[in-house]
């Protein structure tokens, strides 16, 4: 799943992308207000990490131009600042979470996962489509329950179905969540993908649809 990172410190935004990148999800960076308005304005992201102290455009006022236009993924505010009101205006904002620098890498993680679970109706880090379960916590798949053995790109396509259950999925957006591009050789590359899974997790399990895409069996 894509998510953006919107911080213009050139430390902490490069550490948080490839924090999340290890996570799982595709990470884009952005530095500045005005870029981040308009990526989340025109982007489908499942989650944005969003700093306060922005050039250009402040961070609450992206927020606010967001939530306006209906753009509902959940953020998270990441800011240094301490004041409990900044933090009450962000919340009323829209903003979904919170978390002050400095913070733990691992924590800020477990944060965006749990508010990507919440957003897709899910509590639990266990996460149960049909024969599938994910641990998102642990990043394992078992179908049947039995483990399956997946690679980390495998699971990130498993855990993008999961979270949309019911709805086929296009390759070219697949695609798009899992490279950061939907031109054709990365869509027919996921055909390739689907093959290859479903020799590990059975040929029922995930659903095609010719002109509508993939979804997982059960949903």
């Amino acid at each position: 799943m894509r998510v953006l990172v919107v911080e213009d410190d050139p430390v902490v935004g490069p550490d948080l992308g490839q924090a999340l990148t290890a996570a799982g999800f595709i990470v884009d960076l952005s530095s500045d207000g005005e870029d981040a308005w308009y990526r989340g304005d025109v982007e489908d992201y499942a989650l944005a990490v969003l700093d306060l102290g922005l050039p250009k455009l402040d961070g609450l006022s992206v927020l606010k131009r967001w939530r306006a236009q209906g753009r509902d993924f959940p953020v998270l505010i990441l800011s240094a600042r301490s004041d409990w009101t900044e933090k009450v205006e962000g919340i009323q904002a829209g903003a979904d979470d919170y978390v002050g620098k400095p913070f733990a890498m691992g924590e800020l993680v477990a944060r965006v996962r749990s508010l990507v679970r919440r957003a897709a109706g899910h509590a639990s880090p266990l996460l149960a489509v049909g024969r599938v379960t994910l641990d998102t916590g642990r990043m394992t798949a078992t179908v049947d329950d039995r483990p399956v053995r997946l690679s980390p790109l495998e699971y990130r396509f498993l855990d993008l179905l999961a979270h949309r259950p019911g709805r086929f999925l296009g390759a070219s957006e697949i695609a798009e969540h899992l490279h950061g591009t939907d031109d054709v050789a990365d869509a027919n590359a996921i055909e390739a993908l689907v093959l290859r899974l479903r020799r590990k997790v059975g040929p029922d399990v995930i659903e095609s649809r010719r002109g509508f895409g993939y979804m997982l069996a059960g949903a």
